[in-house]
């Protein structure tokens, strides 16, 4: 049960983009077209699910152990750098359709500032690490959620007559501040 509340609240109520505000920079930019929200979302969440692992046990077995609590935050910034250069080499060599299919995407994942923001609330929240895994999951898939659903919106929004003052930026921004509003919505769920 306890798994099923970290899912609920991670994906629908503490959606890390719509009340987090974190990896607004993504959300924004690549959320023109459903299918590269799509893709986007789905690099996320993988990146998510392994960097918080590695960054998980870092902090356990060595920060921690060690003394050098501060410096998490350099040292998961330096992982995640690693680990998604990492991933772009081996996608790269072992599925050359699926490297093309996120290569756009991966570089833009070493600078998404939820990975970071995960991996450091995943120690805050004392999780254990299949909670730690459960939450990098759910936080991917609510970040898949809100992208598609924004990306969405914007399709439609480009085929209909928007005032000229209001074209791109301003009524994403409009949009985007409706979304959130309706996904707070969800607060009292859990």
């Amino acid at each position: 049960m306890e798994y099923i509340l970290i899912f609920i609240a991670a994906v629908f109520v503490n959606n890390v983009v719509l009340s987090q505000f974190l990896g607004i920079c993504p959300f924004l930019g690549v959320s023109k077209k459903v299918e590269t929200a799509t893709g986007m979302g789905a690099a996320v969440t993988f990146v998510l699910a392994i960097a918080t692992i590695v960054t998980f046990l870092i902090q356990k077995y060595i920060l921690d152990v060690f003394g050098l609590g501060f410096m998490q935050t350099i040292m998961f910034i330096l992982v995640i750098a690693a680990l998604v250069q990492m991933i772009e080499i081996i996608l790269k060599k072992v599925s050359p359709a699926l490297y093309q299919a996120l290569g756009v995407f991966l570089p833009l994942i070493t600078t998404n500032c939820c990975v970071l923001g995960v991996a450091i609330q995943v120690i805050q929240k004392n999780y254990n690490l299949l909670e730690a895994i459960v939450y990098a999951i759910s936080i991917g898939i609510g970040f898949a959620l809100a992208l598609i659903i924004f990306a969405g919106i914007r399709e439609q929004l480009a085929m209909t007559h928007v005032p000229k003052g209001m074209k791109g930026t301003p009524i994403a921004l409009v949009t985007a501040g409706l979304l959130a509003m309706a996904f707070m919505g969800f607060s009292g769920i859990v």
